[in-house]
């Protein structure tokens, strides 16, 4: 199948878009289960009356596993305030309210978030046994209602269409804590701007009624998982520095 060139190429998978739809090619490494716990935890986000990509189908491409899935038509909010940085709170304010809808789901329909932070942490080969073991025992320790947590919660992952907002990429979506994936939003937003990171934090605690004290009882936890996702444009020594702060040696 001649899909043309992609539009979006992630770590997992590239993004084309043909007759009006997306399709979302896996990468051969992940697997042969990535595209069906994909759509179905997209599926879940759907029934929940999230505005979500409808997903149609779940299929192989050239032998490679893909979904199909609704093409929501806008621009992704990230992209929207690169080009107007003057409306940052504005669109800040927009993401909180959304995240908010996504966090009164409560459900324990997904993989518990617990095991999913448990897994990562102790696949990190950096870190030592003792500092996974404390890490798995703060996570052990906490206590939280399941609700649903996007678990990748950033602007560029919300497509403004129609001055409707659709959620795209649940792949890390879990049943957890609320705080966790707040602190996980604001652990992506500090490696690039500690402004936009305390102003998202700020926005959605005066929103919600959390304290920011809550929140970041799970830094060194979600650091500690990030550090498996080795990712190209994230610095392992400020999430090491973030979990020593919180675990000295």
């Amino acid at each position: 199948m001649d899909l043309g060139t992609p539009f979006a190429i992630g770590n997992t998978a590239e993004i084309y878009l043909l007759e009006n739809k997306i399709i979302k090619i896996f990468k051969d490494h992940l697997p042969n289960t990535e595209s069906s716990n994909e759509a179905n935890k997209q599926r879940f986000a759907y029934s929940c009356g999230l505005f979500v990509p409808r997903i149609l189908d779940v299929t192989e491409v050239d032998g490679k596993q893909a979904i199909v899935m609704e093409y929501i038509e806008g621009d992704t909010i990230g992209d929207l305030l690169v080009n107007n940085m003057e409306k940052l709170e504005y669109y800040i304010s927009i993401s909180v309210d959304i995240q908010q809808k996504i966090h009164s789901v409560v459900t324990n329909s997904l993989e518990p978030m617990a095991k999913k932070l448990q897994r990562q942490i102790e696949s990190v080969p950096i870190l030592d046994e003792r500092h996974k073991s404390i890490l798995i025992h703060k996570l052990n320790l906490m206590t939280y209602e399941q609700r649903l947590c996007h678990g990748d919660f950033h602007l560029f992952n919300l497509i403004m269409s129609d001055k409707m907002v659709a959620i795209i990429d649940w792949v890390d979506s879990s049943s957890g804590d609320i705080r966790a994936d707040v602190y996980r939003t604001y652990l992506l937003y500090y490696q690039y701007s500690m402004d936009l990171a305390d102003m998202y934090l700020r926005l959605y605690c005066e929103k919600s009624g959390l304290l920011q004290e809550e929140v970041f009882q799970w830094a060194p936890i979600i650091a500690g998982a990030r550090l498996s996702e080795n990712v190209s444009s994230e610095n392992a020594v400020r999430l090491l520095n973030i979990i020593h702060h919180y675990c000295p040696q």
